[in-house]
């Protein structure tokens, strides 16, 4: 959601400038200690190409669009970007177009991250890097990013014809000033020269890092290729394509391959037409490889303005001042996205899509109406980042069910004995800020379980807002479940270790699809013990039923929500059986991926899984309750929503008019069919419920 007011996102951005301001200073006098001891650092690479040494160029006109070119490929590099853009945004003053070559994984990502970021004054274009490979898949890489560090190479001839500059960089760059400023420097360009770089900062190219190390051609230290100023116009006339193809053909005949991809072509041709080349001030791109050189490069923090991490290792990389940019890098890393959707004041633009409905609808709600927070809430549109950590999409089974829930960050405990009861995909979204999205990659990283499930999809809803948009996270992970069916259940319930299979014969045997529109019913159980012998079977878990160890689900809350399962005959069933709609009934369900999906209206607790089977009722869905199927709902402390439900006369009340809304689109829908749920939706709701 475009925020309404100013006064947080401008203390939260404050607060960042002073934190950054104080590293600044810190770092400013660690540096000037370490030239009082040390002496000057001396002539050296990157040394007379520092960004006060000579003219500066004029700022480029203040509403210029600039575009930025970035090739990204996978989960990893997407999440890369986001963290690029994050510095990007904090301080550009300029709109943006951002041209992202992708793979279809990393196009999914962030077409989705970008489309309800919502970011005013940034476009996007997307172009397909499959479509490019064959440009470059003949050359040897050594290199860890494969073909896509060759995609550069061929940027010119794939960005449209009539763009004549971009800014190229690397995924793994952060800015720590505004971006205008390097635009600025195609200024100093000569007529004939058509790429921008800085030096490169080790000895790498000099060939003297270890014994036969043979690297390519280059101009005395080579070039970065991090971070480009391309003059497309220029390279399309010199016949750029031609010009690195042959240059690439000949060095191959006597070196095996590349080993760091499109920067060995780039500085070999280089070498062959040094009048191409502008030399770039050497803080555009201060590189934290090993064996770096950087340190010669800036004096104060205040030079820096684009920090690179080139080396594999990344954060890991060994450099004196390694905790200073790992501290900056962070500082982006968790910052909250939402505040960067400000606008730019001074530069009329487009709005992002949908953003001029959404501030008339949200300009048009009262303030002071006890249900403003509902309101509100129900029209905030979150960022979304589907597939947040690697993903491998099921093979394709005609009868498989992916397990769809939703989570905050106090339900992560529950991921490893769900991963040890459903060993089949899973569709997960998390209620997270930007700093518990991390928090939560680390969580994954240091679980066994948890890494080795690569079929577990993973979605990060970020969190803005008081009432938790339980809904809206349930249709971010139904819409990215990839099988034909789905199993729509709550994070808190441990499903039957043999309930996947167990699914997906039903599935078969009742020949649902086309054949049948059901909805298969888990039969829903509880224990308040947080301790206690998972059944392996039906039969264990009567024993527990009747010994007192568990218990039908809501029994002594909410029976209503589950009566209509009938676990009286569920007990001695042995197939499968219909059951009749009733109010209030929200059983767990197996149903088809394209199902009806979940109201967005219900945020906060209370009505959000019954309104989903008032509407699968009203599509005639049939009910069935699978015999041998069940799911057992762990004990853990109230949600702060259910705390508000039962505490507060005004959240019921509130709760009851979303009830009114939906019966009102019900009936818009569907007709006098509607008017049997009229009953169920009048009868007021036990702030006892659980």
């Amino acid at each position: 959601m475009l925020p309404r007011g100013r006064p947080r996102a401008l203390g939260a951005a404050a607060l960042l400038l002073l934190l950054l301001l104080l590293g600044f200073l810190l770092f400013d006098g660690r540096l000037r200690r370490a030239a009082a001891l040390d002496g000057d650092p001396g002539a050296g690479p990157g040394d007379h190409n520092r960004s006060d040494c000579g003219p500066q160029p004029p700022p480029p006109p203040k509403c210029e669009l600039l575009h930025v070119a970035i090739v990204c490929a996978g989960h990893n590099s997407s999440r890369d970007v986001i963290t690029l853009v994050k510095s990007m945004l904090f301080y550009r003053k300029n709109p943006l177009h951002l041209h992202l070559v992708t793979d279809a994984v990393a196009r999914n990502i962030l077409e989705t991250l970008f489309h309800t970021w919502m970011v005013p004054a940034v476009r996007v274009s997307f172009y397909h890097a499959d479509q490019l490979k064959p440009q470059v898949s003949w050359i040897p890489n050594k290199h860890y990013s494969g073909l896509y560090g060759l995609m550069k190479l061929v940027l010119p001839s794939a960005l449209p014809a009539e763009l004549a500059r971009v800014i190229v960089l690397d995924t793994d760059v952060t800015f720590a000033s505004d971006i205008s400023e390097l635009w600025a420097l195609f200024a100093h360009f000569s007529d004939t020269q058509a790429i921008g770089l800085v030096e490169n900062q080790s000895d790498w190219y000099l060939g003297n890092l270890w014994k036969n190390h043979r690297p390519w051609p280059a101009l005395g230290r080579g070039f970065n290729t991090g971070v480009i100023l391309l003059r497309l116009d220029r390279l399309r006339q010199a016949g750029w394509e031609q010009m690195w193809r042959l240059t690439a053909r000949r060095e191959l005949l006597s070196l095996p391959a590349t080993s760091l991809a499109d920067q060995d072509i780039f500085n070999a041709v280089i070498k062959e037409h040094p009048g191409l080349v502008q030399r770039l001030p050497c803080v555009w791109n201060v590189q934290l490889s090993d064996h770096t050189l950087a340190e010669r490069c800036y004096s104060e923090a205040s030079d820096l303005k684009v920090i690179h991490w080139n080396s594999p290792k990344k954060l890991r990389v060994k450099n004196k001042h390694v905790e200073f940019f790992r501290n900056f890098y962070l500082t982006f890393l968790e910052y909250d996205g939402n505040l960067l959707r400000r606008e730019l004041f001074v530069c009329p633009s487009q709005p992002p899509p949908g953003a001029e409905q959404l501030q008339q609808a949200l300009a048009q709600l009262d303030e002071e109406d006890p249900c403003f927070e509902f309101r509100q809430q129900q029209l905030t549109v979150h960022r979304v980042h589907v597939t947040f950590l690697p993903h491998e999409p099921p093979p394709p089974r005609p009868h498989d069910v992916t397990l769809v829930a939703q989570l905050s960050m106090d339900r992560l405990q529950m991921l490893e004995a769900l991963c040890r009861h459903w060993p089949g995909p899973m569709s997960l979204a998390l209620y997270l800020t930007d700093a518990e999205a991390q928090q939560f990659l680390h969580f994954v990283e240091a679980s066994p379980v948890l890494a080795a499930r690569q079929d577990v999809a993973y979605h990060v809803v970020y969190r803005e807002g008081p009432l938790y948009p339980v809904n809206q996270l349930r249709n971010v992970a139904l819409a990215q479940a990839l099988t034909p069916y789905v199993f729509l259940s709550d994070i808190d319930f441990l499903p039957a270790y043999s309930l996947y299979d167990y699914l997906r014969a039903s599935i078969e045997q009742l020949g649902l699809g086309s054949r049948r529109k059901a909805a298969l019913v888990v039969p829903a159980f509880e224990t308040l013990r947080y301790r206690f012998s998972f059944p392996h079977s039906k039969v264990e878990l009567l024993a527990l039923l009747d010994a007192g160890t568990l218990y039908t689900f809501r029994y002594h809350e909410w029976p209503r929500g589950h009566a209509p399962t009938d676990y009286a005959r569920w007990r001695e069933a042995q197939a499968p059986y219909r059951v009749q709609w009733a109010a209030n009934y929200e059983p767990y369900v197996v149903v088809p991926r394209d199902c009806p999906r979940y109201d967005p209206r219900f945020v906060g607790f209370g009505w959000n899984k019954v309104a989903h089977i008032v509407e699968l009722d009203a599509q005639e869905y049939e009910l069935l309750v699978l015999p041998e199927a069940f799911t057992i709902h762990l004990p853990h402390a109230p949600s702060l929503d259910i705390s508000r439900f039962r505490s507060s006369p005004t959240y019921r009340d509130c709760l009851q008019a979303l009830k009114d809304e939906f019966h009102q689109d019900l009936s818009r829908h569907h007709g006098a069919a509607a008017l049997k749920y009229l009953p169920a939706l009048q009868q007021p709701q036990s702030p006892a419920r659980g």
